[in-house]
């Protein structure tokens, strides 16, 4: 059986690709890439510029790729157990191996409770800061530094989260830390996605809108160009940062850009992964939330709602939204209703920005605290409290 090319494959998973996306930017067929990892068929002459450009590879590391065809390397975690031992030696199939591990941890992020992913990740990323320091290949280095970037902005997320977004300070050094290592690599996509979790902290944490504005419209202008999704995520944020200074026709005209970019995003987009379908309606509704609208919240959040995944920690922030204009409207069964559906999310995800909600509106709530269905509520909060 002929060998196959299994550093042409690891190069393309070390920078995300997948094979239909590769074919994609060199407009051929996904098979024609198969072959070439197979060992099948050799990229034309035409081909190899681009494809060189593309896997981030001069053409002289290209044509070694290619040259390389033979039986497939030690499986991935013995050679991660050897790179570890011997620093040194970390190779790009090492690198492409912990990217796709702290992948995977982020695509479980929005289901999982983050004290449960938190061990995993911080090992991960201690891993690559190591492997960094020691690599001897400069494009070895600029590859583990892609993957700190990414490292770093999900041990951000992970860490605000599992101290019920409490410790901003730690938070705000891993996003600090991402954002250093994007630039460094002129990874424009892992920047605009760090800048836009670090405004999060501001807006959500620490109570500074202003300085939350500062960072969405600076997420919004490094992505600008290079991910519909990223810019049009920061412009969500930036409206809901007007929104939260009451100023409504900035909001409305944020949220209007951030619309123009959702809707040209593509399934080619580097960070199409962020994007949920639910989230534009979600933003919409927090902002007529915080601009005291609570009829136009309601109904905006009531399409997110229907557009969300059950079990998504954005689905309690969703339902700790509705109880909150449900409050505002003075309609008591509504918003006790809709906290024990964010009850029952928060329950299995522990989601931090739900679970703050759920205080939020319990607080509220209490000039109706004498009603059994509000002391139900408070009962299944504290319980909360205890587990």
């Amino acid at each position: 059986m002929a060998g196959k090319r299994h550093r042409l494959a690891q190069r393309r998973k070390a920078i995300g690709l997948s094979q239909e996306r590769l074919a994609e930017k060199l407009g051929v067929d996904r098979s024609t890439v198969v072959r070439w990892e197979r060992a099948e068929t050799d990229p034309q002459p035409w081909h190899r510029p681009r494809l060189a450009a593309t896997l981030r590879v001069s053409v002289e590391e290209l044509a070694a790729l290619l040259a390389d065809v033979g039986q497939a390397p030690s499986p991935p975690n013995e050679r991660l157990a050897y790179v570890l031992r011997h620093p040194q030696r970390v190779d790009l199939v090492t690198v492409a191996y912990l990217r796709e591990r702290i992948q995977h941890l982020d695509e479980r992020y929005d289901h999982t409770p983050s004290t449960l992913l938190l061990a995993d990740a911080g090992q991960l990323h201690g891993q690559m800061l190591i492997l960094r320091e020691h690599a001897n290949s400069g494009a070895v280095r600029r590859e583990l530094s892609v993957a700190v970037g990414e490292s770093a902005t999900l041990m951000g997320q992970l860490v605000w989260d599992a101290s019920q977004r409490r410790d901003h300070a730690a938070s705000e050094a891993y996003f600090d830390q991402a954002i250093t290592a994007a630039r460094e690599t002129r990874d424009v996509i892992t920047e605009g996605n760090a800048l836009l979790r670090q405004s999060f902290l501001a807006l959500y944490g620490t109570k500074q809108p202003v300085t939350g504005l500062a960072l969405t419209s600076r997420a919004a202008q490094v992505s600008r160009g290079d991910s519909h999704v990223i810019t049009g995520l920061a412009h969500l944020h930036r409206a809901e940062a007007h929104a939260i200074l009451g100023q409504d026709r900035a909001c409305s005209d944020a949220l209007s850009m951030a619309e123009t970019h959702l809707s040209t995003a593509d399934r080619g987009d580097p960070a199409g992964v962020l994007f949920a379908p639910s989230q534009y309606a979600r933003l919409e509704g927090s902002c007529w939330l915080f601009l005291n609208k609570p009829d136009k919240a309601i109904t905006a959040l009531q399409t997110a709602q229907k557009l969300s995944e059950t079990q998504r920690k954005s689905t309690a922030v969703i339902l700790g939204n509705l109880a909150l204009a449900s409050i505002l409207r003075r309609d008591i069964e509504a918003a006790t209703s809709y906290l024990h559906e964010a009850i029952d999310v928060i329950e299995s995800t522990r989601a931090g920005g739900g679970l703050n909600l759920a205080f939020t509106a319990a607080r509220q709530l209490t000039p109706w605290r004498a009603e059994p269905a509000v002391q139900d509520v408070n009962d299944r909060l504290l319980n909360l409290m205890t587990k």
